[in-house]
């Protein structure tokens, strides 16, 4: 039990690393809560012109995902915790990102992020997740809907690939949260204000 709240701990403070904020400081960018959207994420930061420091938004952002997940797994497999916290810490470093105790909890919508975690928990899902999303922004252009479709569609694809509860159920928990933090972007899309991949806003 010790050994579990630990793992989740370490996710959560993991997950709260803003690498948007993190990397525009270190390149000597405007912090991307002050632009754009104000979303400290991949694709906000991809309105500053600078896409090398998107990509390592991007990257990073995800990398958290991948090791919240797998080193939980390498814990539990020497305390004997189960494979339950594997899919909780990955869960905590969801939350991490977008409530990060080191940014005021103030942070991103977490599809990076989510994405890692799904990759980690099995890559063929990350691969789905990853396509799905892919299909969708190239088609459409808007990053948002992509991630949305690809939050609904999560859930099925852990229940298709694992039939496992526990992860079935933290993957849906962290769709729930990604669609709620999409909310303002749902009500874009809707009325067709909703900006698309690569446009520039400079103002938040």
């Amino acid at each position: 039990m010790f050994w579990s709240v630990c793992v989740v701990v370490l996710a959560y403070l993991l997950g709260s690393l803003s690498f948007a904020v993190i990397v525009s400081k270190a390149m000597h960018l405007d912090d991307p809560r002050s632009y754009g959207s104000g979303n400290p994420g991949a694709t906000n930061v991809l309105r500053s012109g600078n896409k090398i420091a998107a990509i390592f938004t991007l990257l990073l952002d995800a990398l958290k995902g991948v090791v919240a997940v797998l080193f939980a797994r390498w814990m539990a497999e020497r305390v004997g915790d189960g494979d339950g916290i594997v899919a909780l810490a990955g869960l905590a470093a969801f939350l991490g990102h977008l409530y990060p105790v080191f940014f005021r909890f103030q942070g991103g919508k977490g599809v990076a992020t989510a994405a890692g975690v799904l990759l980690a928990l099995n890559p063929w899902l990350g691969l789905l997740g990853l396509a799905t999303w892919l299909a969708i922004a190239i088609l459409t252009r808007y990053s948002s809907l992509a991630a949305l479709v690809t939050a609904v569609l999560a859930p099925v694809y852990v229940y298709l690939l694992h039939g496992d509860a526990q992860r079935v159920v933290a993957v849906a928990v962290m769709s729930v949260l990604l669609i709620w933090r999409h909310r303002a972007n749902i009500a874009k899309l809707l009325n067709g204000t909703e900006s698309r991949l690569g446009s520039k806003k400079p103002v938040a």
